[in-house]
């Protein structure tokens, strides 16, 4: 039980640091290689759990004129407006960056206000998530380096 335990809870830090509170789901998911959890298990755990939380603020995107002067809106009027223009001049394909820790989230939102596509988003933004643990996991396990 302690494994399935230690799973969701990876699980959850993923899906929080997608979403309105600062999370480090790179932390749990390394934490759990080293405690001897496979790579691929991890990685489609936090993977999984990542996009569903940047499905909530694509939601909270669409939505933004009733959630927006909220307090729990995970997006600064200001970094919403910036990640709206950098949306707007590299299209959906700014959403590969939705892994970046600083902009990332806004990019979510941004795609939910400017009304993209929900499958091309999810498409989209699991690669982008997908491969930045990839790449987080392939550094701990010390492939690359």
């Amino acid at each position: 039980m302690d494994g399935v335990f230690a799973l969701a809870s990876l699980f959850a830090v993923a899906f929080v640091a997608a979403t309105i509170l600062p999370a480090q789901s790179e932390a749990a998911l390394v934490g759990l290689q080293l405690a001897g959890y496979p790579l691929g298990l991890t990685i489609a755990v936090a993977s999984v759990g990542n996009t569903l939380g940047a499905m909530v603020n694509w939601a909270l995107g669409r939505g933004v004129s009733r959630y927006r002067d909220r307090r729990w809106f995970p997006v600064s009027p200001k970094a919403l407006a910036r990640a709206s223009n950098w949306y707007r001049r590299w299209g959906r394909w700014s959403l590969l960056l939705s892994w970046a820790p600083i902009g990332g989230d806004a990019l979510t939102v941004a795609a939910g206000v400017l009304r993209e596509p929900f499958w091309s988003f999810v498409l989209l933004v699991a690669v982008a998530k997908t491969g930045r643990y990839v790449a987080v996991s392939a550094l701990a396990a010390g492939l690359w380096g």
